[in-house]
Formats: C-alpha cells, structure tokens, sequence
C-alpha cells in the first residue's frame, strides 16, 4: 500500500477519536496514513463542525496525498456539508458507517425530551428526517461514497420509532443517499460498528476498489 493515501476519520455524535482507534490503528498497519479527528460535537451547529472538523485534518495530510474518509453517523454528514461547499484537491473514496442521510426517527420523537440538547447539542437537532433538516438540504453524494448499513440493535426501545430494518438509532433506507457508488447492509449495531472486525475489512476494501467484497 502506498503511504501517500491518508484517511480522515470522523465520529459520531456525542462520540470521540477513542471510538474510531481500532480502525484507526488497523488502516496504519495497512500503510495507510490515519488521522482520527477528535472534535466538540455537541457545542456547535454541523455548518460550523464541518469547516472545525475538517480543515485541521487536511493539514496534516502529506503534501500531494490522496485523501480518503471514513465516518461513522454524524461524521458522514459533516463530510456532505463541507464538500458541497468546498472542492478537495486529491479527494478519494469516502466510507459511510450508520450515516442519517435522510436524518432520523429518533430524533424526530426525541428532540423535545428534556435533555436531548444538554447531550446531543445543536447537531442533534439538526438531523430529523423532515425537508429542511440538514441531511437532507445537502443534495446528492458527487463524490465516490460507500455506505454500510447495520441491521441489528441492542436498544429496542429506540427501534420502536424507527421503520424498517435498523441499527438502534438509524434505518437502513436513511443511510442511503443519492449518487452513492455501493451500499451494504451488515448485521451489526450503530453504537460498535466501527469496531467490527469485518465492518473494518469492507472499509478497506472499498478504499481500495472503489466496492465492498460480496462473498
């Protein structure tokens, strides 16, 4: 693998870099260069978490590199936000786990429950599943995305808001956004999915063939 290839990576909400250092560690053995942002997710709206998230990443990337990004949740939308409205010289593959690209239920059902801004912030409120949320302000995926989707839950409470097939905090038809190159559904749940062995392996191997492996 050549090390000119970094891969920005982005948690959830309310999460930190501690939650993506499995991946982060695995993508470094791999030659890849990993830089696991740690950002305030619940202090800012996602407009201003993006450019906050994002940019100090990029600066520690080698000159010339290509650039990769893997997201779990929030940090997927974070990564829409800031490249419609900004270009990214050497951009390469994105990997979405449990993204509300459509936004989600819980929220929705949520939001005016006392407590839900102290813990999830101006982000949180942000990604509802109604026209003028931000997820789905953002428009179409103009760049090559692959998606995984978890289908099971271990908070039965929260899926009983959720339609469909779900992770606990996200339907399987929310992480689906247009343009995306491939999508995947995988029998495992949003708050670990990032430290799956085998969610890490179709990370990999999209970032290297622009699909994830079908066994």
């Amino acid at each position: 693998m050549a090390t000119n290839e970094s891969v920005i990576l982005l948690h959830g909400l309310a999460r930190t870099d501690r939650s993506m250092k499995k991946l982060e560690q695995v993508l470094n053995e791999r030659g890849y260069h990993a830089v696991n942002v740690s950002y305030a997710s619940t202090r800012d709206r996602i407009e201003k978490l993006a450019t906050k998230a994002i940019v100090p990443a990029l600066a520690t990337c080698p000159a010339g590199a290509r650039i990769h990004f893997v997201t779990h949740s929030l940090g997927g939308i974070l990564v829409r936000q800031y490249l419609r409205d900004h270009d990214i010289p050497g951009l390469g593959r994105v990997v979405m786990l449990g993204p509300p690209n459509k936004g989600s239920e819980v929220v929705d059902h949520l939001r005016d429950f006392p407590g839900f801004h102290f813990y999830h912030g101006d982000a949180g409120l942000q990604l509802g599943t109604g026209e003028t949320s931000v997820p789905n302000q953002l428009g179409r995926a103009d760049f090559d995305l692959g998606v995984i989707a978890g289908t099971r839950s271990i908070n039965l409470f929260l899926s009983t808001m959720i339609p469909g097939k779900n992770d606990g905090k996200v339907s399987v038809e929310s992480t689906r956004v247009e343009g995306m190159r491939d999508h995947l559904e995988m029998e495992v749940t949003h708050p670990f999915m990032m430290r799956n062995d085998r969610v890490i392996e179709q990370v990999i191997h999209f970032l290297a063939h622009g699909e994830f492996r079908r066994d």
